[in-house]
């Protein structure tokens, strides 16, 4: 690596970039030197982000390059501006999600995890956590993630769980973690339950199922309508509102559950809707959130009648055994049978999936562990109000945010796993009193029998989550990291998981810490693919970011997915926008290229910008001085896309389409104090646009800064261009304008007359006033060399020839005799032929375009499509004329 280091001749740079050489040669140089590594700027501002944790599940997607991307640029940008920056790596053990994963490897092998029990399927999981942690590593380094692995944390590891622990026993003690039955989601094929925003609701095509109940003493019957006629097993009430003239004479009265038998009584509620339906609603407390709230009023029994995998249990009677989607098909025939069944209406309803398994979700009465929110939201939300809180990007998130945690419910934090933080709650067999605390308790804490247990369940993935931004930094425990980086600067993450996530972690830092969790939180959108559509396994519309890379470099993938972006919205991919990045890669290779070899050996020493500047010379450093304060701006205000655009354009089009074009004159005319001058603002302007660069394209940008003249070990340490006073050259600006109008002006008269570059032509200038004739005197051998010209004059009083083109530049008309530029009567044999093939054209259109038929069935779209050739074709045509009456009449 010193030898490839060392060697900085133009020699060793090919003629075309290589991104995998580059890539993997420059991040293994980089992890060596433990240049990523914060804490070594003992003396700097720090500045922090931790990780959004990956999921151990598997591989990373484009969601998490983008991510990862735009944290990577921000690290990169204020390690250069010479912050003490961290960038904390580490992945979260995604209790549900992994441990499906593993079952699901499992069943391959005709096992359970019962089969294996607890301690050896927990080993399983871990391996499935080593490999897939070591892949996730592997992928951060082939997007060039500069993360200070030291530092890398696991939502399992010691560390963590201790603080886990911390906060659980912490909130128990102050009663904002209680234990109680309640109806809860409940996951049947991953038989846990779930939280509210676990919960994916799908529109289904249902049906209404309209039942009558019969009043016990024969005097009719209440109609009730359930889109789940298989939890009628469960009902303990039929509820009315208690104004309801029609209920009134039966509040009171029993009615009989058909096929059950079970006497259940009219219940009066304001909960019921009068107006809604038959304005009577079956009540089944154990299996329905509203009706389980209506039970606990009326004190109704709860009769449960499912069992934790989605079957019917033995309060089912004779559907015990069954599924209950098989149970609901057969209750409708039983119910058919009875005569109780009036209607069965097709109805479109939202119904509930688990987001991990897709299983639809059961309202499933359960005894769980809870996180009383009311008390841990309200200080959220005043911390907001009081202009402590975070700070959103864009603030139209604080709206979402805060209307989710305004109407918040208590958390559910129970999950019936093995893979996550087991609940440090231990049960005794004698006096039944529960146990909470940090560490195992050798008895029970309130009658000292040794005759206790662990709670079975383990913690919501998100519990551990809500910690991360202290928890990595050391806490509970006062570490120096955590004394130093806490608060975080700034929470990079996507709109998904405002609920799941950001909202935890704030109203937890806020109850642990005091203090926010991180000052900014950047929300960006989902990458969809180029029909916007979601990206999902069974669209097969994925894109995997090493398939990216492996095709057109990670410099390419990062360049397109982080400036492609608008903050907060979502990101279409398309492939033509990485190869367009990739080119914008060859580009800049090609570019750095032409000054390597001009640069005679130039030492970082040698370069000297106090001597004589041309006026190219001032203008670039002027727009060089520009875009260095743009894109800082832009990058501190996270306008990403924008920055990109800024540093696109400057690069593109400032400095390899003019700039390296106009220095070729110093370069190769023969003055030395210009060359030597000219050569120190190529590799001074190189150099800044490499470092500016650097933060989007990690790689090409060290690649070439290691071949220029310079101080530094690497351009990942070097200092961020910072804007310079001295650059500035309004006049060097307006020159140029009118230097590239100029010249812009001519080209294209040469492809109007279809007169090649490589022809020599007269050309007359006559500028508007002295001013202009200054300007344009001073720099005549940049419109020498690129008008391409044979003869050139230029004065005030110029005359304008007989035969000649014109054209008008600000200031300054430009004149071009036509003796020599073209043969005339060619020109109009050349043109009248291209007016017959234009005058078909607008014939042919405006014929189809009067065709009834036509306009009657053809889409609005094609007719569209067909009035604009008819104009495009028209305009053209004018222009020919226009033309060809010019040319005649010379």
């Amino acid at each position: 690596m010193s030898d490839q280091i060392e060697n900085k001749s133009v020699d060793a740079m090919p003629t075309t970039y290589d991104p995998k050489s580059a890539e993997s040669k420059w991040y293994d140089f980089w992890v060596k030197g433990e240049f990523f590594a914060a804490g070594k700027r003992k003396d700097a501002k720090p500045y922090a982000i931790v990780i959004p944790p990956p999921n151990v599940t598997g591989m990373l997607h484009i969601g998490h390059a983008l991510d990862f991307t735009l944290q990577d640029i921000l690290i990169r940008f204020k390690r250069m501006q010479g912050f003490d920056a961290l960038w904390l790596p580490g992945t979260d053990h995604a209790g549900i999600a992994t441990q499906t994963k593993v079952e699901q490897k499992l069943r391959e092998e005709k096992l359970s995890r019962y089969d294996l029990g607890r301690e050896k399927f927990l080993e399983r999981v871990w391996e499935w956590k080593e490999h897939y942690a070591e892949t996730i590593r592997e992928q951060w380094a082939k997007m060039g993630l500069s993360l200070d692995y030291a530092r890398e944390r696991f939502t399992l590891d010691e560390g963590l769980s201790n603080a886990v622990r911390e906060v659980f026993v912490k909130l128990y003690e102050k009663g904002l973690i209680y234990r109680g039955k309640y109806i809860i989601n409940w996951d049947p094929a991953a038989r846990t339950a779930l939280s509210d925003i676990e919960v994916e609701y799908k529109e289904v095509h249902g049906h209404l199922y309209h039942l009558r109940y019969p009043l016990k003493d024969g005097g009719g019957h209440i109609t009730v309508a359930t889109t789940r006629p298989e939890t009628m097993l469960g009902d303990t009430a039929v509820a009315v509102h208690p104004e309801d003239d029609r209920y009134r004479g039966l509040i009171g009265k029993m009615l009989v559950l058909p096929i059950i038998g079970r006497e259940i009584p009219v219940i009066a509620d304001e909960y019921v809707e009068k107006e809604f339906g038959s304005g009577a609603v079956k009540i089944t407390p154990a299996h329905d959130p509203n009706d389980f709230e209506v039970g606990l009023r009326h004190n109704l029994p709860q009769v449960l009648v499912m069992d934790e995998s989605g079957k019917m249990n033995e309060q089912a009677g004779k559907y015990q055994g069954m599924d209950r989607f098989e149970c609901r098909k057969q209750i409708v025939e039983d119910l058919k049978s009875l005569g109780v069944l009036m209607k069965i209406e097709d109805h479109v309803h939202q119904v509930g999936h688990s987001e991990r398994s897709g299983a639809v979700v059961e309202p499933y009465l359960s005894t769980q562990w809870f996180v009383r929110m009311k008390p841990l939201a309200d200080r959220a939300i005043e911390a907001q109000e009081q202009d402590k809180g975070v700070n959103f990007v864009p603030d139209r998130f604080e709206k979402i945010y805060l209307h989710w945690i305004e109407n918040v419910r208590d958390w559910c934090i129970s999950r019936q796993l093995w893979w996550g933080h087991r609940i440090p709650a231990w049960y005794c067999g004698d006096c039944g009193e529960v146990t909470v605390q940090m560490n195992n308790p050798e008895q029970c804490g309130y009658c000292g029998s040794a005759r206790i247990r662990q709670d079975e369940d383990v913690l919501d993935t998100w519990f551990s989550s809500a910690l991360w931004p202290f928890s990595t930094l050391g806490w509970p425990a006062q570490t120096d990291d955590l004394k130093r980086y806490y608060p975080t600067d700034v929470l990079v993450t996507g709109y998904d998981i405002i609920y799941f996530w950001v909202a935890r972690m704030i109203f937890s830092a806020l109850q642990f810490t005091d203090q926010i969790p991180f000052k900014d939180v950047l929300i960006h959108g989902l990458v969809r693919d180029a029909e916007g559509r979601k990206m999902s396994k069974s669209l097969g519309n994925g894109v995997d970011p090493l398939e990216v890379i492996e095709k057109y470099g990670a410099d390419a993938m990062r360049f397109m997915i982080s400036t492609g972006i608008t903050p907060g919205q979502d990101l279409r991919f398309r492939w033509e926008k990485v190869e367009q990045a990739r080119n914008f890669a060859n580009k800049i290779w090609n570019a750095s290229r032409f000054a390597l070899m001009n640069l005679d050996g130039l030492t970082a020493a040698q370069i000297d910008l106090s001597g004589p500047l041309g006026t190219a010379e001032r203008w670039i450093l002027h727009r060089l001085n520009e875009t260095a304060g743009d894109v800082t701006r832009l990058l501190d205000s996270y306008e990403f896309g924008e920055t990109g655009r800024v540093l696109y354009d400057f690069i593109w089009d400032d400095l390899c389409d003019w700039y390296i074009e106009f220095s070729k004159l110093r370069l190769y005319g023969g003055d030395p104090e210009a060359k030597r001058t000219t050569q120190s603002v190529l590799a001074y302007v190189l150099d800044r646009t490499l470092r500016m660069i650097h933060p989007f394209m990690p790689f090409i940008s060290e690649e070439i800064w290691q071949h220029l003249p310079h101080a530094g070990e690497t351009i990942l340490l070097a200092q961020w261009p910072q804007t310079d006073s001295r650059w500035e050259a309004a006049e060097a600006v307006k020159e140029m304008e009118l230097l590239k109008e100029t010249i812009r002006v001519v080209r294209n008269v040469r492809a109007e007359v279809n007169v090649p570059m490589s022809k020599k032509i007269e050309m007359l200038i006559k500028p508007s006033n002295d001013e202009v004739l200054a300007i344009l005197e001073r720099n005549i051998e940049y419109i020498r060399k690129f008008a391409n010209t044979s003869q050139l004059e230029m004065n005030l009083n110029m005359s304008r020839p007989d035969k000649a083109m014109t054209a008008i530049v600000r200031g300054v008309e430009l004149i071009f005799p036509l003796a020599g530029l073209i043969d005339i009567s060619q020109e109009i044999a050349r043109l009248e032929k291209e007016l017959a093939t234009l005058n078909g054209e607008v014939e042919r259109v405006e014929k189809k375009l009067s065709n009834e038929g036509f306009i009657a069935k053809a889409p609005a779209k094609v007719i569209e499509e067909e009035k604009a050739k008819q104009a495009d074709y028209a305009d053209k045509r004018d222009k020919v004329l226009a033309r060809l009456e010019e040319l005649k009449n010379v």
